[in-house]
């Protein structure tokens, strides 16, 4: 018999010693020495420097704060679905990344989300075990700790282990986000269980705990990878995207894994994308990651002017008119390595950007562009003719999470991590307390595209986990979650900090403008009205004013004196944690 999913209790005394943590606990900016992490929740921040002062690595710590953020952020990772780590080796002075992307099951075809040739809803598809690729977050976690930590998974599990069976209070972001999925969640008898008891979002302030959760991070920790990919946890897991756990009444599409692309799923250690800004070195993650090349290829857009000398507004306008141009052609060549050869050596050419460059112009707003044409310089002799024009790209989920964490040694984590969708596919796996990805749903629907669904292959990322050096040492850190958005979020903030002579505070706290090549760019709430929305209307931009924010960046600055400051959001989704090991004084 599998234990009740949902554990609520209201506990005065337990509550008030939570919530009476000194307040630099839950500040977002932190300077000192030693390691430092920062995240969007309190406890997970805690977890990683626990791990630290344990004397685990970076890794060690992310991973902890990673399976910490699953239990206190489950609507936007977890488990159950995936990521991109990027990792900074000190003693080596190397950097590698894990992708443990989600894959597609085996019997995947490129008509998966298609229905007498036309695509299904989006929403349909996304409440479904169609949408469900095989999750990769645990066998990425055992890459990174059997490769490059100095734990195990029992010890950095334990403070997951901990919050999920005491439970920890529940903000009103969270609160929020159990609400907007209300009918989402409310299919699926397992997850209205869990987060609609009596089928209401749990209140703001109410302790929560999760024992299912807990139960499946006893597992791993007692049984390894194995226990997740195979055994009663596995099973549970295909069973789960089979038969979805609908409730009476509510349908949702059967999806088609397989206990042997759980067994058979692989994490890969890739070569870092390589580019250069300004005297920075950047590194971010390969394809399946689409984040690091296209904010190669808009960085090296940018290097062409002197964005220090001209005017906030016209600078700002520039960055509009690079993300725009990069995203045209993102959209238009990227995709698994593993299926399509990308150009990606023409993408990050810098020759090749000055050829873009001519499509900018100083003074005016272009609307949407055509895809660029970097085949010529790919300087390989080899390369295959160019693919066939891409069709309208499928809409792209908005939530995920990102985590930053360094340590004594030098040693650097910047982590992306992901089920998707606010709340993935809506399904909880019953008895285990995590919910599913709907990463299928980040494959284009209709061919031909790079990007669409074939067996076994891993759906294009925006995630943009990134480490940026000078002069051989790490200088900063940073990403963010927000789906398409990632790419833009990331980009503006190093924008505003290496260009516009902001802090890393100022930078990740300021207004922000998502362009990807649509006639209007996306902006937070009251921006269009601000001074500065109505300075760049001079330049022609219109805008798309989004309900909600933009990003959630985590970062972390290495200064030149040997001190570090960690960043975390100051706001958006409640604001996040920055801690340090040995805070300054």
């Amino acid at each position: 018999m599998t234990s009740t999913p949902s554990r609520l209790l209201v506990s005065g005394f337990v509550l008030s010693i939570i919530l009476s943590l000194p307040a630099a606990a839950r500040q977002p900016v932190a300077s000192g020495s030693g390691g430092a992490v920062a995240t969007i929740s309190e406890q997970a921040s805690q977890s990683a420097l626990r791990i630290l002062n344990q004397g685990g690595n970076a890794v060690d710590a992310a991973v902890a704060a990673a399976a910490t953020l699953g239990v206190t952020d489950p609507f936007s990772c977890g488990i159950g679905g995936g990521g991109f780590m990027v990792v900074y080796l000190a003693k080596d002075k190397r950097v590698i990344t894990i992708d443990h992307r989600e894959m597609a099951p085996a019997a995947t075809r490129a008509d998966r989300f298609l229905e007498q040739g036309k695509p299904i809803d989006f929403e349909e598809a996304v409440a479904s075990g169609l949408s469900v690729g095989v999750p990769g977050t645990v066998r990425g976690w055992d890459e990174a700790l059997q490769r490059y930590g100095s734990m195990s998974f029992k010890q950095v599990l334990a403070p997951a282990i901990e919050v999920a069976s005491k439970g920890f209070p529940v903000g009103p972001h969270f609160a929020a986000l159990s609400g907007d999925k209300l009918e989402k969640f409310a299919r699926f008898s397992s997850t209205r269980a869990l987060y609609l008891p009596n089928g209401k979002p749990i209140p703001a302030g109410t302790l929560f705990r999760n024992p299912d959760m807990a139960k499946a991070y006893r597992a791993i920790a007692a049984g390894g990878v194995k226990a997740f990919y195979s055994g009663p946890l596995a099973k549970a897991i295909v069973d789960a995207v089979q038969h979805p756990p609908v409730v009476a009444g509510k349908l949702a599409r059967a999806g088609d894994m397989q206990l042997a692309d759980l067994a058979n799923y692989e994490a890969r250690i890739r070569q870092p994308v390589h580019t250069s800004y300004r005297g920075y070195d950047i590194y971010g993650m390969p394809l399946p990651g689409s984040g690091a090349i296209t904010l190669g290829l808009a960085l090296n857009l940018l290097e062409g002017y002197d964005l220090k000398a001209l005017p906030r507004a016209q600078a700002e306008h520039l960055y509009i008119e690079a993300a725009r141009l990069a995203f045209a052609d993102r959209n238009a060549y990227l995709a698994d390595p593993e299926y399509v050869d990308a150009p990606v050596e023409g993408l990050l050419s810098k020759a090749y950007a000055a050829q873009r460059r001519q499509a900018i112009s100083l003074q005016q707003a272009a609307g949407a562009l055509s895809a660029g044409d970097p085949f010529a310089f790919q300087k390989d002799p080899s390369y295959p003719l160019r693919p066939a024009s891409a069709k309208r790209l499928q809409a792209e989920g908005m939530h995920t999470t990102h985590l930053v964490v360094s340590d004594k040694d030098g040693n650097v984590v910047s982590y992306t991590y992901t089920i998707e969708d606010w709340g993935g596919s809506g399904i909880v796996v019953p008895g285990w307390g995590f919910i599913l990805n709907n990463e299928m749903t980040d494959f284009d629907f209709s061919a031909p595209h790079p990007n669409v669904p074939e067996a076994g292959k891993r759906p294009r990322s925006s995630m943009t986990p990134t480490i940026a050096f000078k002069d051989g040492k790490p200088a900063f850190a940073i990403g963010s979650p927000g789906g398409a958005t990632i790419i833009t979020t990331v980009l503006q903030t190093m924008v505003n900090y290496i260009d516009l002579g902001m802090d890393m505070p100022a930078a990740v706290a300021a207004p922000r403008i998502s362009a990807r090549n649509s006639a209007t760019p996306e902006v937070e709430p009251g921006f269009s009205s601000s001074p500065a929305g109505r300075a760049l209307e001079a330049f022609g931009h219109r805008w798309a004013e989004r309900p909600s924010e933009i990003g959630i960046v985590n970062a972390i600055v290495f200064n030149p004196d040997g001190t570090v400051t960690a960043v975390a959001e100051p706001k958006r989704a409640g604001g996040g944690t920055a801690l340090v090991q040995k805070a300054g004084h």
